[in-house]
């Protein structure tokens, strides 16, 4: 069974940031592109940024020029390092990569 592995959520202010991980398996990771997406309360979940593994990168409007997403080949992972973050970031955040899903980990932007 493949499994994506996320961490790096948690509670931050607004104008804070966090970095998320995810963590793939070898096999996926060295040949198929990466996704984030996330989902906020009452909402579908939206796609929020992409990495190739040439890394070449894409943002949804929405947070680019905030949002990074980043790629190291060595511990086979992907971040995504989300600053100046605004309580509209809130939300359960996935990483994805071909058909598999993260767990999901939950970022809370609020004072």
């Amino acid at each position: 069974q493949v499994q994506l592995v996320e961490s790096g959520g948690g509670l931050v202010q607004p104008g804070g940031s966090l970095r998320l991980s995810c963590t793939i398996p070898v096999r996926i990771f060295s040949s198929y592109t990466v996704g984030w997406y996330r989902q906020a309360p009452g909402n579908n979940r939206e796609w929020v940024a992409d990495i190739t593994t040439g890394r070449t990168t894409t943002y949804a409007d929405s947070v680019k020029g905030r949002f990074t997403v980043s790629r190291d080949n060595a511990k086979s992972t992907v971040y995504l390092q989300m600053n100046s973050l605004k309580p509209e970031d809130t939300g359960v955040y996935y990483c994805k990569s071909l058909i598999y899903w993260g767990q999901g980990t939950q970022v809370t932007v609020s004072s």
